[in-house]
């Protein structure tokens, strides 16, 4: 089992809305920092982009009506890493939920480091959806 920590932003946004707004692969580089520097391109099954540490590429869970936006990155190094993600409906509000496992070998610092990396990408998140 990995450590985790789960986070997460509530926008006062209709989940439905919300998921329809956010859930394209497109969308990401436009809050997600940690996951891309650069636009996303499509290359089949995957997406390919500029992570802060070198080439990705990301599978995206497809477009569903749960509000499942689950990705899986694959920065090169032999094994995905998986980042569950959902939007859960909140009475009129929606909640970002995205769990952060701390991957085998990584140090306590690191882990720190990417948590508090998604809790700023959240607070973008946030910030877009309500401005």
């Amino acid at each position: 089992m990995l450590p985790s920590r789960t986070l997460s932003v509530t926008i006062p946004r209709n989940w439905l809305d919300l998921y329809e707004t956010i859930w394209k692969p497109e969308f990401f580089p436009k809050w997600a920092s940690g996951l891309s520097h650069s636009p996303l391109v499509n290359a089949g099954n995957v997406w390919k982009a500029q992570g802060p540490e070198g080439a990705v590429k990301i599978r995206f869970t497809p477009h569903n009506t749960l509000g499942v936006m689950d990705h899986y990155v694959d920065t090169g190094l032999g094994k995905e890493i998986y980042i569950p993600m959902r939007i859960i409906a909140n009475q009129e509000g929606a909640d970002v939920v995205i769990t952060v496992f701390r991957q085998p070998l990584m140090s306590e610092d690191k882990f720190a480091q990417d948590v508090a990396w998604v809790e700023r990408d959240l607070q973008t998140l946030h910030k877009l959806m309500t401005s």
